[in-house]
């Protein structure tokens, strides 16, 4: 069973879950066309060979309509999680460390999401705390930003773009241990849920309410200097790479090498993904006279891209230069 297969059909879909039976079931909704699919491929054919009893199953979300619909696929990579023929969890994105961590969870015989008892409260609600205090004004929701997976979450995006209002988010659909624990944390049942510094002001209803009394221009942050922006992002870690994608996916080639590179000396730091944010995107070029992507910023001053970092590797320099010692 420990391979990973693929779908083409409904009923080959349907006869796959019936063969599975009481095992665990992984399915990855893909698009031939996207790299980060392929990418997340390679990973359900690694945990393939090391969970034998597990079926790892690959499904074009265009080409299965009747699969990709009956289960609200939007986007691409969506993994779904099936035991006895249900779905018992969910995973949005091309997350490889969430994926491994679900299907062991999983496969071990866990049987559905992640809630609040599987890690500590005081973890748990410590990890909520950052996230909620992550910026002045923070919106968890369904999606992003720039692609909203719900109505209600795509019309508190436009209150906020219409009334101007700077706001960073988070899509609980990409953790589902977030997802459920954000609800007893904040005693509010549904989502969206809007912070204000760490405060929670409440959903779409009570945004509505705001909107309507005139209090929002009271209430949320306004946009701040697109500068002001920059220089706060390139010195939110000491060490700041901004790139085509994450740590966890490189979207492209020169971001996955330097990826490579930096995960070789050792060093922490954190990653801003210039494709989901066109404003910074385009601010950070001029900002800091520098083209091209990725860039690597060290304590706030810019390193340079791939090349630079190159010649800092092979030089023998990179891990002092990153540790802010040159």
């Amino acid at each position: 069973m420990a391979r990973l297969t693929e779908a083409a059909t409904l009923q080959q879909f349907e006869e796959l879950l019936k063969k599975a039976g009481k095992s665990l079931t992984v399915v990855h909704f893909y698009a031939p066309w996207a790299p980060q699919c392929s990418q997340m491929n390679d990973v359900m054919e690694e945990l393939a060979k090391e969970h034998k009893s597990t079926m790892f199953v690959k499904l074009e979300a265009e080409a299965v309509p009747e699969v990709s619909e009956k289960y609200e696929i939007s986007s691409v990579p969506t993994f779904l999680f099936f035991k006895g023929g249900e779905k018992i969890d969910r995973l949005d994105g091309a997350h490889a460390p969430e994926l491994t961590n679900k299907v062991q969870r999983l496969a071990s015989g866990g049987g559905g999401p992640a809630g609040v008892g599987d890690v500590p409260k005081e973890e748990l609600n410590e990890r909520l705390k950052k996230l909620i205090s992550a910026a002045p004004c923070m919106l968890f929701m369904k999606g992003s930003p720039q692609e909203p997976r719900c109505g209600f979450s795509r019309q508190i995006v436009q209150i906020l773009k219409d009334h101007n209002i700077q706001y960073s988010s988070f899509d609980i659909l990409s953790d589902e241990e977030v997802r459920q624990g954000l609800k007893t944390y904040s005693n509010w049942p549904t989502y969206p849920q809007v912070y204000v510094n760490g405060e929670l002001v409440g959903g779409l209803d009570i945004v509505k309410e705001l909107v309507e009394s005139g209090e929002i221009e009271n209430t949320f942050p306004k946009t701040v200097i697109l500068e002001h922006r920059l220089k706060s992002l390139i010195n939110k870690c000491s060490v700041m790479l901004f790139m085509k994608g994450n740590k966890e996916v490189a979207k492209c080639g020169f971001s996955r090498q330097i990826l490579e590179i930096m995960n070789s000396v050792g060093v922490e730091y954190d990653t801003f993904d210039i494709l989901q944010d066109e404003e910074v995107r385009q601010g950070l070029k001029a900002y800091s006279n520098w083209p091209t992507y990725p860039q690597l910023y060290v304590k706030g001053e810019l390193i340079g891209g791939l090349d630079i970092i190159k010649e800092l590797k092979e030089n023998g320099e990179l891990e002092s230069v990153l540790r802010g010692q040159n």
